[in-house]
């Protein structure tokens, strides 16, 4: 992906005799459009547009053969890093659990569109979030996009700072113990950018004393599902292991 870009943008920076074994590279937007500013397609030099990976497939090709991924550190900065930089989500083998939603009437809303929060809000509103989680206290109080504190953190031996980065949560629940923050996808993901997760956590534990959860979510036909994944340490973005998963299927009235 974008792959003629960034190609004359690690030509033109030398990028790749830095040495990432001690430190990632910082390059700046305007450097980036610097870099590419004779370029004609808007995708070819709209930093938006080039800085988006959210899985290994969107990276261009010198990403890839170089063990390379970009993090974004502040407005209109991005570090890169080697190492791994993101999360496989495992398949769900399990058998589809039939779970009978706790509504006591129909939503006539909820089937209209395909979007990944409309359905994050149906299993929402069915209490298959709250069920997933043993927590009947959580309700909706996070969504949308909000800028970081400043923070860092560990990418193997290299040390990342970050701060004033735009995150956005599909959806976030606060209960009495927990806060849980929801990745949401309404199709199959094989794989996310640990980022996605990890800047929300980072986040919100900033705010909170209580314990902060990270879900993943999908729609796939039928089935909903979610995957629970813990930080072991906070300052360790390759920390992210799994907790548990189910796939459900819901059946309201």
């Amino acid at each position: 992906m974008h792959d003629v870009s960034w190609k004359k943008i690690f030509g033109d920076y030398d990028i790749l005799k830095h040495d990432f074994s001690k430190t990632p590279f910082i390059i700046t937007a305007e450097q980036i459009k610097k870099a590419t500013h004779s370029f004609k397609k808007t995708g070819e030099k709209e930093v938006r547009i080039l800085c988006k990976q959210d899985c290994r497939e969107d990276r261009a090709e010198v990403f890839i053969q170089n063990d390379l991924f970009l993090l974004p550190i502040k407005n209109g900065a991005y570090a890169i890093v080697r190492g791994e930089g993101y999360l496989n989500i495992p398949k769900i083998t399990n058998a589809v659990q039939i779970y009978n939603s706790k509504l006591d009437f129909k939503l006539d809303t909820s089937k209209v569109g395909n979007s990944e929060m409309q359905h994050l809000d149906f299993a929402y509103a069915s209490s298959l979030v709250r069920t997933f989680l043993d927590d009947s206290t959580l309700v909706l109080t996070i969504r949308g996009r909000k800028y970081t504190p400043a923070f860092s953190f560990r990418v193997g031996k290299q040390l990342i700072e970050a701060k004033g980065v735009q995150t956005e949560v599909d959806g976030g629940y606060e209960g009495k113990e927990q806060i849980a923050l929801i990745e949401a996808k309404n199709s199959t993901t094989n794989n996310v950018i640990i980022r996605q997760l990890f800047y929300p956590y980072r986040q919100w534990s900033h705010y909170t004393k209580k314990k902060v959860a990270t879900l993943f979510f999908e729609k796939i036909s039928d089935w909903y599902c979610l995957w629970q994944f813990e930080f072991k340490d906070k300052d360790d973005y390759n920390s992210i292991h799994l907790i548990k998963s189910c796939k459900y299927k819901i059946v309201d009235i």
